[in-house]
């Protein structure tokens, strides 16, 4: 399969694979947003998807995958760093503020800063009207915030920090977009940068996630969680590896930005699944963020 998509690099067939992969990875980025809205601490969710994503990337990056090349170490410490503080700020961001303020925030700022990323590491440019339909996807998006804000009756004293946060965190979303994007790109064989991130990147935030619990005078049941990690580190295999790949076939900055639609499928899955209202206005914005993402791709 590798040697397959490896052909597709450089062809209209792999920029349209690019195409579908990113918006397969905005499908899925939506439900992992869901599955992290629930019940439990923010903290000890990310814990156990991470811990569930390592041990299903284990056998694969221990025993399918080729080994890595020698500089493909610096590159996957380098991830583990970016990825890290970005988990960590999320997890701040998510603890402070309402979901439906800070993640538009996040994936607002997100595709912007990958869209400059782009340009500075890989020489991408967008042209006027793909510019145009950033700017038509991010008045979607941050009008999203901005309207949830409104109507936001908990969590107001600490809405600044978690802003602020949230504007950080769509930085570093920025930097692992890129980063990793470059990391895949540096090996022959892409799936052995997929497994062999997943199985690093899933180590750190369990162990955060096992003091956290273990701090706490009321601990949710194991079960229950663990089960959510798994369905959550499924997930993040998929979304995260579709966004890696369509990044290695095709523009960085369109993978980004396509991507981004995750918000218009997040609130079709809390309408449909979680019983919240959509309405006209919030169905006007998020037909801005559609219609963004279609000028981008069109413009292109």
């Amino acid at each position: 399969m590798s040697d397959w998509l490896i052909s597709l690099e450089g062809t209209p067939s792999g920029h349209h694979l690019a195409l579908a992969l990113a918006i397969f990875a905005a499908i899925l980025h939506a439900v992992f947003g869901a599955i992290q809205k629930g019940r439990h601490d923010p903290w000890l969710t990310r814990g156990a998807v991470d811990i569930s994503y390592a041990v299903m990337a284990a056998p694969f990056a221990l025993l399918v995958v080729p080994w890595p090349e020698p500089h493909m170490w610096a590159i996957f410490a380098g991830a583990w760093a970016i990825h890290t503080v970005y988990k960590f700020l999320q997890a701040m961001a998510y603890s402070r503020g309402a979901f439906t303020v800070v993640y538009p925030v996040v994936r607002g700022t997100g595709p912007l800063f990958a869209v400059i990323g782009a340009y500075l590491i890989f020489g991408e440019t967008f042209n006027a009207v793909q510019w145009a339909g950033v700017s038509v996807l991010l008045c979607g998006i941050f009008g999203l915030a901005a309207y949830n804000l409104m109507y936001l009756t908990t969590a107001r004293d600490t809405l600044p920090a978690a802003l602020t946060l949230a504007v950080m965190t769509g930085l570093l979303v920025a930097a692992y977009t890129t980063f990793d994007a470059y990391g895949i790109r540096a090996t022959a064989n892409p799936f052995t940068f997929l497994a062999w991130f997943f199985f690093i990147d899933g180590l750190i935030m369990p162990v955060v996630a096992l003091r956290r619990w273990r701090g706490m005078d009321a601990r949710p049941g194991i079960a229950p969680l663990m089960l959510r990690g798994v369905i959550g580190g499924g997930v993040a295999l998929l979304s995260f590896g579709a966004i890696m790949l369509a990044t290695r076939l095709g523009n960085v900055g369109e993978a980004a930005v396509l991507r981004e639609t995750s918000t218009v499928f997040a609130a079709l899955i809390g309408w449909l699944f979680l019983g919240e209202t959509v309405g006209p206005r919030r169905t006007a914005l998020m037909s801005l963020i559609a219609i963004g993402a279609i000028i981008v791709e069109m413009g292109g």
